[in-house]
């Protein structure tokens, strides 16, 4: 099969389509169109829409890609090639894409075996086939109320909001608003079925370890996720819970590391460090990266590290590159041994989280008979007003959530 024609992204929406009377979110159902923090109305939904990032499939998708990355950015190709040699490493392949079809197919099978009639379709931010392209499908095959899952579990401007600005530019680029309903799960970074995972990988990274003869007493675990300018950590979550600095992304990091050391039991020092970073050097972004972090270990009597990929639900990109080949080569470099666990990936419990949350909202399960596995969840269904403002940008027209 010859892949599709590459076309660019649809152009971001100029507003959010117009709500129904009596309503504060466009294209909601109406069980939250009045933008409840906790939708408690059961509600008949027809489809499933799986958001992701998108990733180029070849060499000559790269610079497109990157070029729908940075859209509006006005990077010029050659800044861009600064990064595209993490791709071209790989072939020019993303395996992000892959990891979706499979995901897709694990959740049609998990949805299947519960007796569920809702398929599932497929739409990414950055990447063919994209969230309009889903959204046409769909809407082809007579599906008219939609619940949609992102690929991303946690509060900020490019974890939460711009995925709920992906699909405003969809019904705007669809033409489609007043024919499709569109709500969107939860974030789900203290549900049991994402954490589930990464305590299984920790166990496993503990066997490994201790076969080389290392105490626990001696390994440094390090929680890593996407590193984002400190000023959109600052707005993630709703305003009114007050994180203060690094907001609710930082705030829903710390608690699920916390977490899963508890379930674990292990007194292994552990610290939260972040990768990835872009941008110039002069906007300040999370810190500390993960480099700098593994560089301070054997000062601190450190023999192994175990690295985490807290923030990630695939092996993707940043996971390849970042982790297994920068990361790795750091440890190497200062003598220490180390094992990067496994992400949520296809693990059975996350595929089972993901339609959990599915099924919360068919059934209209009320917040407080709904599983976290800290404090500061369950999260919200309707994203609150003002959460998650990127600060270059200001608030976009986004659906599943309060304006702005």
């Amino acid at each position: 099969m010859s892949a599709p024609e590459f076309r660019p992204k649809p152009p971001r929406a100029q507003s959010a389509p117009a709500c129904a009377p009596g309503c504060a979110v466009p294209a909601a159902s109406a069980a939250a169109c009045a933008g409840p923090e906790h939708v408690s109305e059961p509600t008949a939904y027809d489809a499933l829409l799986l958001l992701g990032f998108g990733g180029p499939e070849g060499q000559d998708d790269v610079l497109p890609f990157l070029r729908n990355v940075t859209a509006g950015r006005g990077i010029p190709d050659e800044r861009l090639e600064e990064v595209a040699h993490h791709y071209r490493h790989f072939g020019g392949v993303s395996p992000i894409n892959q990891h979706n079809r499979e995901l897709k197919a694990a959740l049609e099978s998990e949805i299947a075996a519960r007796g569920l009639d809702l398929p599932v379709y497929w739409g990414n931010r950055n990447w063919m086939p994209y969230v309009d392209d889903a959204l046409r499908d769909l809407h082809a095959d007579g599906r008219r109320r939609v619940i949609a899952v992102a690929t991303s579990a946690y509060s900020s401007y490019s974890s939460c909001r711009q995925y709920r600005e992906d699909l405003a530019d969809a019904m705007a680029a669809t033409g489609l608003a007043g024919e499709v309903e569109i709500d969107k799960v939860r974030q789900f970074f203290d549900h049991p079925g994402f954490v589930a995972p990464f305590v299984d990988g920790l166990r496993d990274g503990f066997a490994r370890i201790r076969e080389r003869g290392i105490a626990d007493e001696d390994v440094e675990i390090l929680f890593s996720t996407h590193s984002i300018p400190n000023s959109d950590a600052d707005r993630s979550g709703p305003p009114e819970r007050g994180f203060g600095p690094g907001g609710a992304y930082v705030a829903q990091h710390t608690a699920v590391a916390e977490a899963i050391v508890a379930e674990l039991g292990t007194t292994s020092p552990w610290q939260l460090v972040f990768q990835s970073r872009s941008g110039p050097p002069s906007v300040p972004w999370l810190e500390p990266d993960i480099n700098d972090a593994i560089a301070e270990l054997p000062a601190a009597g450190r023999k192994a590290v175990l690295i985490v990929p807290l923030g990630f639900v695939s092996d993707h990109m940043e996971v390849l590159w970042d982790l297994d080949t920068e990361a790795m080569e750091t440890a190497e470099e200062h003598g220490l041994f180390a094992v990067r666990t496994a992400s949520p990936s296809t693990h059975p419990a996350y595929v089972a989280g993901l339609v959990d949350l599915v099924e919360e909202r068919l059934a209209g399960t009320p917040a407080a008979e709904r599983p976290a596995v800290t404090s500061l969840g369950p999260w919200y269904d309707v994203c609150r007003p003002g959460c998650c403002e990127n600060k270059r940008l200001g608030f976009q027209p986004a659906l599943a959530g309060v304006a702005p």
